[in-house]
């Protein structure tokens, strides 16, 4: 992940919409959540919803597809993996043994 492709996502995730959405998407996968069942959640209007949806996407975190007459809308797993190499990377000098409590913690959920 490149620097630029990193601080879009790291932009589209720092408005609280936008954090909640995502990690509601990342709790639903692989099945995803229709763009209804995430405007309800978040108690907006659906073009208000829309706007944050479309800021996701940009930043390449959420995808879309059509099923039937609903959008089910979906993290991207992919993105959410390369950030998190990215900003792990270079973490503690190479000293991998520093990152093992992030690892159990990941590893209980």
């Amino acid at each position: 992940m490149k620097n630029s492709e990193a601080l879009a996502a790291l932009g589209a995730l720092a408005h609280p919409t936008r954090l909640d959405a995502f990690r509601e998407l990342v709790r639903h996968e692989p099945a995803g959540l229709s763009t209804g069942a995430l405007v309800d959640a978040s108690g907006l209007t659906q073009s208000t919803f829309s706007t944050h949806l479309a800021v996701l996407a940009k930043a390449g975190l959420v995808t879309a597809e059509k099923q039937g007459r609903q959008q089910i809308q979906r993290a991207n797993i992919d993105t959410l993996r390369g950030l998190m190499t990215f900003l792990a990377k270079d973490c503690c000098q190479g000293r991998a043994e520093l990152c093992e409590p992030l690892l159990a913690e990941l590893a209980c959920c």
